[in-house]
């Protein structure tokens, strides 16, 4: 013990052991495990090497930034819709040929959203109560039907899902009893990043109760070091013979899961590292923005650069900087390879709400930001590329992150289920279908009301082939529209009594 408080001593963590002699033995073991897991000089060196550069780079950016060139940035709602189903179908061409792979970034927990749970276990409330996991993996399984049916091949798309040592045991416990949402087990394949202490403002690692050292995942840019320390995801990516990976983040609602036309697009740019972008209509919007620093690919925060700078637009109206980044991204094997064997990333600092323990020993949580969180991210390795690319996509078409409470009005459970009600009733409006237009001023955010639209992912991926159940009918809300499977689950189900609405 005196070697370890000596230890500790050196690099002025002795505050760790303080209540020490208060703990029974169960806690002291599990203190003292905390402790030996943290390479101090490592996590300290990065601590300070972060402060430091954090508070050397107040200056802006304004005379380094460029926007993405023209010829590599494409734009969905100027691409001819020839040009769109050419690259839907090489992407289609590539799933069928088991080339590409979807890679889910869920270390997270959903604090801010007021739940103790991972945030893919989160149930907005729809009328089928399906919750994001559900969602994604159910649009992986159409997807797979859908590419079978275009290619007469059969091919499978891996789920590769990156949790954290809070989310690792819910996360599959949650997958096991919905039988995993369709898909073959062996094709989710789930590993853990990184944790890191968190420290107060002047370096101290944060206790976050007498006997438990307060840690956080390491931010969606940890995914390159645990794919590193876990070697055997890349080799399961390399023996399916993985081309194309889509990387996202688990909170977006509407997103578009190994999407066929973002594929085709990067494929048809021989692109290695690309960006799905939401156009940035405000130069306020306080989103981060895809462009060019000194020539290298990079997302600069908005508060990098002068409103000056932000406020700049094109002649056509346009922003000069509107690539709004939404953690949506595509990097060809090789090139994925290649950046997790590469220098380790910066940390980036992070201000947070951290629960502790104070001098007395009362937890405290706090409702200000009192310590950092160190972090990484995972678009930081753009700059690595020299075939990069951004896809341009509509906003109320393919995201809507779910962040926030319910109580908040932007991105919450109630404005993420809204977007998605909102782009089920664009599919059936433009598959011929129309909606009562008595009923249609009842429509809110209301759901108690339940004037809402939903269309399951195993009818429609994207709103493809809904002509034969909607063309020439005209539907009273609410409209849930199932697949046949899913229509007699539903009867057999509440028939038991085992269904509740």
């Amino acid at each position: 013990m005196e070697v370890l408080r000596s230890k500790l001593e050196k690099y002025g963590q002795q505050h760790l052991l303080q209540f020490w002699n208060q703990l029974n033995n169960e806690q002291q073991q599990m203190l003292l495990n905390d402790i030996l897991s943290i390479d101090f000089e490592d996590v300290l060196s990065s601590y300070d090497q972060t402060c430091k550069l954090t508070n050397n780079n107040g200056e802006k950016l304004d005379n380094l930034i460029q926007p993405i060139p023209a010829e590599n940035h494409g734009i969905i709602s100027a691409t001819p819709a020839t040009k769109i189903q050419e690259y839907r179908l090489e992407g289609l061409n590539q799933i069928s040929n088991n080339r590409v792979a979807v890679l889910l970034l869920a270390g997270g927990q959903g604090t801010r959203l007021g739940v103790s749970h991972p945030k893919g276990m989160y149930d907005v409330g729809l009328p089928s109560r399906k919750s994001l996991y559900q969602l994604q993996g159910e649009r992986i399984y159409k997807l797979q039907k859908l590419a079978h049916e275009q290619t007469g091949r059969k091919g499978k798309i891996p789920w590769y899902i990156m949790t954290s040592e809070h989310t690792i045991e819910p996360t599959m416990d949650f997958f096991d009893q919905h039988n995993y949402f369709g898909l073959d087990k062996e094709d989710i394949i789930m590993f853990e990043q990184n944790m890191l202490p968190c420290f107060t403002f002047d370096g101290k690692i944060i206790l976050e109760k007498q006997w438990k050292i307060s840690k956080s995942p390491d931010g969606n840019g940890g995914l390159y070091r645990a794919l590193r320390q876990h070697k055997g995801i890349l080799e399961d990516m390399e023996r399916r013979g993985i081309e194309h990976i889509h990387v996202y983040c688990v909170d977006n609602i509407l997103v578009k899961m190994a999407d066929p036309v973002f594929i085709g697009y990067c494929i048809s740019k021989g692109a290695n590292c690309a960006a799905k972008v939401v156009e940035k209509v405000e130069p306020t919007e306080s989103v981060g923005v895809v462009c060019r620093v000194n020539g290298k690919y990079k997302v600069v925060e908005y508060s990098e650069i002068s409103l000056e700078t932000a406020q700049l637009r094109n002649p056509n109206g346009r922003l000069t900087f509107n690539a709004g980044n939404i953690c949506n991204h595509y990097f060809t094997f090789d090139f994925l390879k290649r950046v997790v064997n590469a220098e380790e990333l910066k940390h980036h600092v992070a201000n947070k709400k951290i629960p502790y323990v104070d001098e007395n020993g009362h937890e405290i949580k706090p409702t200000k930001p009192n310590g950092i969180k160190l972090e990484k991210f995972v678009f930081d390795v753009f700059e690595l590329s020299d075939r990069f690319v951004v896809w341009e996509v509509i906003r109320k078409d393919e995201f809507s992150p779910l962040k926030n409470r319910k109580d908040v009005a932007t991105d919450s459970p109630i404005s993420a289920r809204q977007d998605l009600i909102d782009l089920h009733m664009r599919y059936v409006l433009n598959a011929g279908g129309r909606f009562d237009s008595k009923n249609m001023d009842l429509i809110s955010n209301d759901l108690a009301k339940k004037n809402v639209c939903e269309i399951s992912p195993l009818v429609s991926y994207d709103g493809e082939g809904l002509e034969e159940l909607v063309k020439g009918k005209t539907f009273i809300l609410p409209l849930l529209i199932q697949s046949t499977e899913e229509q007699q689950t539903s009867f057999q189900t509440s028939t038991n009594g085992h269904r509740q609405d």
